[in-house]
């Protein structure tokens, strides 16, 4: 690339001999002025005012035109003779973090490249220093007849320079805010704060200028005699804000779309205006097959309930010919009492354990009021013989 300035870096003591390349340039399609008649190009002549004649560049000097009007002429010796230090040098004064450079203040940009063999040890130096100190250097430098102020980062492995505004150069923002209050509310704020998430993030290097490109077909097809048709026009904007939520969540809806995302509906989003109450936080809904389930469900319902009662009552009929309603165990302990013999009861407790039903515990007790009825019976038994014993005493006497 072609430098626009040779100089050197004075880094303290250190002298780095550099050359300035510009690091940006103008895409732009220029336009020139023509003669409608008969398309003759339009050019503009440098004519001296006094007497009125065409002048060539070597004629033409620099002066200062005073508040009176009156010129004074100015050379390039007399301004070679001021004292400037950063007349052919970079002078860097300061160390600073890149915050504190306010973006306001940035101009045009550069490259910095190192000139010689001899720059390239100094040059590496004060790169990777900048690197590791995660600052900038703010530097003085005189270009094109005044001196500017400049801000060196790292870009790469390339020291660059950004042209600065003096502070004095940068206008205060005063008048430009909007007149009166303004309240933004809360509900405002998430749906811009969701547009902004839609959107997202973007890669800088995928960006490119349509309006450009467009203009360059439009020439291509008139160079070549094509008809030029005019272009179909886009969905209208820019028009009165009436409603911001609707807008803000329209927004949204056009972001997703573009991106291939589902419809913003799906998500819960409204379709209009929203009051302030309604912007609480929206999860989707998800559709679950209710019919069948549910269904299903409620047979499982009714069977467990049948089954429970069928466990809970169970018909049987005892051995004195009585129909007894029973409940699990407590059925087996009601009917063991009331069994008059050993066989009976030891049966009667084999059909409680059986109508047990459902559970462990049915059977549980249907055994333990056979238990019951056998040492009762044997008790009885017991009684029984010592009556007939003492009878038989008796009658012998």
């Amino acid at each position: 690339m072609r430098s626009i300035w040779n100089g050197a870096i004075s880094f303290g003591l250190v002298s780095i001999p550099i050359k300035l390349v510009n690091a940006t340039e103008n895409h732009a399609i220029h336009f020139r002025q023509i003669h409608l008649a008969d398309g003759g190009r339009i050019r503009y002549r440098k004519v001296c005012e006094l007497d009125e004649e065409e002048v060539s560049g070597g004629e033409i000097g620099k002066a200062y035109e005073d508040a009176d009007g009156t010129m004074i002429p100015i050379t390039d010796e007399d301004l070679a003779q001021l004292p400037l230090p950063t007349a052919k040098t970079i002078e860097i004064v300061a160390f600073v973090p890149a915050d504190q450079i306010d973006p306001l203040q940035m101009d045009a940009a550069y490259y910095l490249s190192a000139n010689g063999v001899p720059a390239a040890k100094p040059y590496t130096l004060l790169r990777e220093a900048l690197k590791r100190s995660n600052k900038v250097a703010v530097a003085k430098y005189a270009l094109r007849g005044r001196e500017r102020l400049g801000m060196l980062r790292v870009v790469d492995d390339v020291i660059a320079m950004h042209g600065l505004l003096w502070p004095d150069e940068i206008r205060a923002p005063e008048g430009v805010a909007p007149e009166g209050d303004v309240t933004v509310r809360d509900a405002e704020l998430d749906l811009a704060d969701a547009l902004m998430d839609t959107l997202g993030e973007v890669d800088m290097d995928s960006l490119h200028d349509d309006y450009r490109e467009a203009v360059e077909e439009l020439i291509a097809a008139k160079a070549s005699g094509e008809e030029v048709r005019p272009a179909e026009s886009g969905e209208g904007g820019g028009g009165k804000v009436i409603d911001l939520i609707a807008a803000l969540e329209s927004s949204v809806r056009a972001a997703k779309k573009s991106r291939g995302e589902e419809d913003a509906d799906a998500d819960g989003e409204g379709d209009g205006g929203a009051d302030e109450g309604d912007m609480a936080e929206v999860h989707p809904i998800r559709k679950t097959s209710s019919g069948a389930s549910g269904k299903s469900s409620a047979k499982t319902s009714g069977s467990a309930a049948k089954t429970a009662k069928t466990a809970k009552k169970t018909t049987h009929r005892t051995p004195t010919g009585k129909t007894v309603t029973r409940s699990g165990g407590s059925a087996a302990k009601k009917s063991a009492p009331k069994s008059t013999g050993t066989k009976k009861s030891t049966s009667t407790a084999k059909k409680s354990s059986g109508s047990g039903g459902s559970g462990g515990s049915g059977a549980s007790g249907g055994r333990s009021a056979a238990k019951k009825t056998t040492a009762k019976k044997s008790a009885s038994s017991g009684g029984t013989a010592k009556k007939t014993a003492s009878s038989r005493k008796r009658a012998s006497a």
